[in-house]
């Protein structure tokens, strides 16, 4: 009971943001930038480095293989129950990547292949989410309360 008494009274306030942004590097890099500021105006700057690594390589995978000309990516933010949770939401649900535990490591002199490797190490839980047709939302959480 002491334990969910200290869970309650450390647990974040809920708390939300979402943006459209570009399938462009300049909306991948706002992508990480607003990420790190939203969770340092949370309360949550311990957070905001792994998170904002995390928006990188997702808003940098919408950009890459999710992009459709003359459509945005979303990325959205949320905290509730103590817990993180990024989603970055592009218009190429017909471009799914591999999910949680299918991601093989690219050869060692390949210079692109690892973004979900490093989702994967950096995420409690990640996951990819379809719909609604023609998008699809790779999503990853952080626990913020252990």
């Amino acid at each position: 009971m002491n334990q969910e008494v200290a869970r309650t009274q450390h647990a974040p306030i809920d708390r939300a943001f979402t943006v459209l942004l570009s399938p462009t590097r300049r909306g991948a890099r706002l992508a990480r930038l607003l990420t790190a500021a939203h969770l340092g105006a949370w309360g949550l700057p311990a957070q905001a480095e792994n998170a904002a690594h995390i928006v990188a390589e997702l808003a940098a995978n919408a950009m890459a293989h999710g992009r459709v000309k003359g459509r945005d990516f979303q990325l959205g933010l949320a905290v509730r129950n103590g817990t993180l949770r990024i989603e970055v939401t592009d218009t190429r649900g017909d471009s799914v990547p591999p999910g949680p535990g299918a991601v093989k490591p690219p050869e060692d002199d390949a210079e692109t292949g690892r973004g979900l490797l490093i989702v994967e190490a950096l995420a409690d839980h990640w996951g990819i989410a379809p719909g609604p047709v023609p998008r699809k939302t790779v999503w990853a959480e952080i626990d913020l309360v252990r």
